[in-house]
């Protein structure tokens, strides 16, 4: 019986999607040794080291980036441990977070940020609190966030520091752990500099010190627990995110344009989107009440799944721009209260 299971768990990346997608995540039997982000957590404590930071936070398989509140561990999307996965994470999700080693390491230094932040309590520290805000602020799946604010780093998009305290910390120490950032010379002037000096301080003196709090708990969501399959996790993965979520326009945008060239037309809808998006901008605006840059950033999307989809305008330029003018009016309306992200 134990064989049968070893095999069971050996052959699954042979078998179908389909087939995949039935299997329960815990029965894939994924671990970080011997996975594709086993590297790139190498080269995270390398990056530590390189810092003298003897403090190296565990790292494990969950259902999505996270750093449980203050406990000092990072959880690593099981997507991301196997080519198979990560294929049918862009399958089912149109996109995949960390996909490249590039943005992998990105989000690991982000989480590192909060491991550390939980690892020294630092967050209890008056002078983190001047500079970052009550860590005790209120979360919210939403915010409004200044795009050219040099009082934060940018780091991941969506200038995710302007959501909550802990996260401005996070982006910081990611910012400031880059090698070859050049934070000093990049963020000259900038109000957020004293954020950066701050953490480069404070880390200095923390360095070589054991962790305050220590990793007792078990970790929250691993994927090694998880008993939904593939297919329910995505099916929650999907309402959870709403609008949020890459595919949510589809069924209306292939209302609006056309899968197939007609009436000797063969203007792509992106391209159409993109020849009429500073109209769509300002009439959009102007109309909803919300900022261009929110307006400009969801066209964006729009535009991008247009190209996925391979769509088409018709001949009726005019008569396209009222629709599509009507439609991204309505999707401002319902769902720009602020650039939605979840928290990492």
């Amino acid at each position: 019986m134990v064989a049968r299971k070893t095999q069971k768990l050996l052959d699954w990346e042979n078998l179908s999607d389909e087939d995949i997608l039935n299997m329960r995540v815990r029965d894939l039997g994924l671990q970080v040794q011997g996975s594709l982000v086993e590297p790139l957590i190498g080269r995270l404590y390398g990056e530590l080291e390189a810092r003298r930071i003897q403090f190296h936070p565990p790292c494990y398989l969950a259902d999505e980036w996270l750093c449980p509140d203050k406990v000092p561990i990072i959880g690593i999307p099981f997507c991301l441990a196997h080519p198979r996965l990560k294929h049918i994470e862009q399958k089912m999700m149109y996109e995949v977070e960390g996909a490249t080693d590039t943005a992998c390491m990105k989000l690991l230094r982000h989480e590192c940020g909060h491991a550390l932040n939980y690892a020294y309590e630092l967050y209890k520290r008056t002078r983190w609190r001047q500079l970052f805000g009550p860590f005790t602020a209120r979360y919210s799946d939403s915010y409004y966030f200044r795009p050219y604010s040099r009082r934060y780093v940018v780091h991941l998009d969506g200038n995710y520091a302007q959501m909550h305290p802990d996260e401005d910390f996070a982006e910081t120490f990611a910012v400031w752990l880059a090698p070859g950032s050049d934070w000093r010379r990049k963020y000259a002037g900038w109000p957020a500099m004293k954020k950066l000096c701050y953490v480069d301080t404070v880390m200095s003196k923390v360095a070589g010190l054991p962790p305050v709090r220590d990793v007792r708990e078990k970790p929250p969501w691993a994927a090694s627990r998880m008993t939904s399959t593939l297919a329910a996790h995505y099916q929650r993965k999907r309402r959870a995110l709403g609008s949020g979520f890459q595919g949510f326009y589809d069924d209306s945008l292939r209302s609006l344009f056309s899968s197939q060239p007609a009436g000797g037309s063969t203007l792509k809808a992106s391209g159409f989107l993109r020849r009429y998006r500073r109209k769509l901008v300002n009439d959009v605006a102007k109309w909803t009440g919300h900022r261009k840059f929110d307006i400009h950033e969801l066209i964006g999307t729009l535009i991008g799944r247009c190209d996925a989809l391979d769509l088409y305008a018709g001949t009726d330029q005019t008569g396209d721009v009222i629709g599509l003018s009507a439609f991204v009016t309505a999707v401002a309306s319902n769902t720009l209260r602020g650039p939605r992200m979840t928290r990492l």
